[in-house]
């Protein structure tokens, strides 16, 4: 399977391409290609210093768009509607969604779009064939980078296609100790997304640091 990261360059993005490529051909895609092919090997040196295999590459957004089966938007909420203005093809295409809507006031804070949330608002922008779903909302950049520690962690998933949730959730589960758990259709989404500003607001008033959640 190979996996699009759209804002692979990014903190998450990055995070993400070191644990995904030991497992699946991860496509780094950026709005510069030179930052994504520094990622990329930036991400092989790092992998085969620690003896891992690393399948990964680095491109242009709109080429982690074409040649990906699924494509995780590794980007900001506020990024989101012009990065998706630039890109196309995501026709029958499995988009992940680990946006989240927030604000850093006197303290976090979930501030959704008029569609409930970021990824509604993202299955509008999207052609009507591309399955949306939500994952991987509530893991910390520094958590998918820190290769050291096993990611022990809950991933809520939402979707309105079966299908491809089963695969997103198969995704999920080989990497580290993740566990994927089926939180219902998109509409869900807001409640997954709102779990960010949460447990952010947990870490800073607790004096604890990258905070995850795990259901048992």
């Amino acid at each position: 399977m190979k996996i699009g990261i759209v804002g692979g360059t990014g903190d998450i993005g990055e995070g993400m391409a070191l644990r995904l490529s030991t497992t699946f051909e991860v496509i780094i895609g950026s709005r510069e290609v030179d930052k994504a092919i520094s990622s990329t090997k930036c991400c092989q040196d790092i992998l085969q210093k620690r003896g891992l295999p690393c399948c990964c590459s680095g491109v242009s957004n709109q080429e982690a768009v074409d040649y990906a089966d699924v494509v995780i938007l590794a980007i900001p909420f506020k990024h989101v509607v012009p990065t998706l203005a630039t890109l196309h093809g995501f026709e029958g295409k499995t988009v992940i969604s680990p946006v989240n809507p927030m604000e850093k006031r006197d303290y976090f804070t979930f501030v959704p779009p008029q569609e409930g949330s970021a990824a509604l608002m993202i299955q509008r922008l999207l052609p009507t064939d591309t399955k949306v779903c939500t994952a991987f909302n509530t893991i910390a950049a520094n958590r998918w980078k820190a290769l050291d520690e096993e990611l022990e962690l809950s991933v809520p998933v939402c979707g309105d296609d079966d299908g491809a949730k089963r695969d997103v959730m198969a995704i999920v589960n080989q990497i580290s100790k993740l566990q994927a758990f089926n939180a219902g259709p998109l509409a869900v989404s807001s409640m997954v997304e709102s779990l960010t500003p949460l447990v952010l607001n947990i870490a800073r008033y607790n004096k604890m640091k990258d905070v995850g959640i795990q259901f048992h």
